[in-house]
C-alpha cells in the first residue's frame, strides 16, 4: 500500500520562512499527491497571505489556534491530517529537492513506522547559521548524531525533520508538552510501544535556525536542562556520553588554572580548537566560519554542560518536580 504523506508544520511568527519552505515544496520531484499541514501556534506575525499564495501550486489545510506550543501544535496538526504517514518539520527548514522521493522510496523497501534525517546548512546560510550547523552535527563535536548516525535501534528522530505513521502516533498519542525535549521523550515512548525507528540517509533538510550568539546559548542550555528530566522519564536511555559536555567544562577551567604555572596544560584545548577549525573551513570552504565554529563549540558545551549538572542535582539527587522545578520548559 502505497503511504499518503501529511507534512505537519508548527508556525510561530515566521511568514518568510514558510515561504521559503513552500517553495521548496513546489520544487519537490515527486510526481504523487501529498498534503501540507500548517499550524499556526498563536503567532502575531500570520502567515495566512503566504500560505493562499500556494493554494493553487499545493494541497495545504492551514489552521490557527491559541499559543499552546510545537508539540501540542503538531499533535493538533496530525489529528486533522487525512494521510497515513506524518512528516513533521520545522517552519525554519528547507527541502531539497530529492527529499519526498528518498523518503517514499526508502519507506518502501524497509517501512518503519518512525524515521528521522539529517539537517544540513544551505550554500545561502549566514556564517553563523553554518558555524552553529558545523557544531550540532559534527562528529568531533556531537558524535554526529544529529547528522549521520545509522543506528536502528536507539536512534532518536528530532523533530525538524521526523516521521511518524498514524498508527504509532495514535499508540503513543504524539507529542508531551515539553519542550524542548518533546522528540527523544516521543522516541522512546515509540520503542516502547514496539515500534522501531530509523535513520534515513539522504533523507536531509536544510536547518535554517533563524538564530544569534545569545539566542544558541539559550537554546542549548535548555538541552541540557531537560535531558535529566528525560532520562528520569526513560531511566534506561541515559548514558554517560551526556556527562561528556559537563566533564569538558571542567577540564577546559582546570587547563586554564593549572596553565598559569605552565603553558602546556593549554595544548590539548588548542589541538582541539584547531581540529574544530580545520574541519569546518573544510566542509565550509570559509575559515572564517571555521573561526566561528570554535566559538559555537564553546558556547555549545558551556551552556550544555553547566545546565545539565543544575538539572541533575534539581532531579535525580533532590528529587525535584521537574515541572515545579523549570516551569519554562512546559506548556499548559
Amino acid at each position: 500500500m502505497q503511504n499518503l504523506y501529511s507534512f505537519i508544520i508548527p508556525v510561530f511568527n515566521r511568514p518568510q520562512e514558510v515561504r521559503e519552505l513552500l517553495e521548496s515544496f513546489v520544487a519537490l520531484d515527486f510526481s504523487r499527491d501529498f498534503e501540507i499541514v500548517i499550524i499556526e501556534d498563536g503567532s502575531t506575525e500570520s502567515s495566512e497571505v503566504v500560505v493562499s499564495q500556494f493554494q493553487d501550486e499545493l494541497t495545504i489545510s492551514y489552521y490557527s489556534k491559541k499559543n499552546s506550543g510545537p508539540g501540542d501544535s503538531r499533535n493538533f496538526g496530525m489529528a486533522k491530517a487525512r494521510g497515513n504517514y506524518f512528516i513533521i518539520l520545522d517552519s525554519d527548514c528547507i527541502l531539497p529537492s530529492h527529499y519526498l522521493k528518498t523518503v517514499d522510496e526508502f519507506l518502501t523497501k524497509n517501512f518503519y513506522h518512525c524515521f528521522g534525517g539529517a539537517d544540513g546548512a544551505h550554500k545561502d546560510f549566514t556564517p553563523l547559521q553554518k558555524a552553529i550547523n558545523f557544531t550540532m552535527t559534527s562528529f568531533i563535536t556531537t558524535g554526529g548524531i544529529r547528522g549521520s548516525k545509522n543506528s536502528v535501534s536507539s536512534f532518536e528522530p528530532r523533530s525538524f525533520n521526523m516521521g511518524i505513521s498514524k498508527k504509532a502516533f495514535e499508540k503513543t498519542g504524539g507529542f508531551a508538552k515539553i519542550h524542548p525535549g518533546e522528540d527523544p521523550d516521543l522516541s522512546h515512548r515509540i520503542h516502547k510501544a514496539g515500534f522501531q525507528s530509523t535513520f534515513i540517509p539522504g533523507a536531509f533538510v536544510y536547518h535554517k535556525r533563524r538564530i544569534s550568539w545569545s539566542k544558541f546559548y539559550s537554546q542549548v542550555k535548555k538541552f541540557g536542562t531537560v535531558r535529566p528530566i528525560l532520562n528520569s522519564w526513560h531511566p534506561h536511555s541515559e548514558k554517560i556520553t551526556f556527562w561528556f559536555p559537563t566533564l569538558f567544562v571542567f577540564f577546559v577551567v582546570l587547563s586554564i588554572f593549572f596553565a598559569f604555572w605552565q603553558p602546556i596544560f593549554l595544548f590539548p584545548l588548542a589541538v582541539y580548537s584547531l581540529l574544530i577549525f580545520l574541519g569546518s573551513s573544510i566542509s565550509n570552504r570559509n575559515p572564517y566560519i571555521g573561526f566561528l565554529s570554535i566559538i559555537a563549540v564553546y558556547i555549545q558545551f558551556f551552556g550544555y554542560g553547566m545546565a545539565f549538572l543544575k538539572s541533575t542535582y534539581y532531579i535525580k539527587f533532590l528529587k525535584k518536580d521537574p515541572q515545579k522545578q523549570f516551569p519554562s520548559l512546559f506548556f499548559k
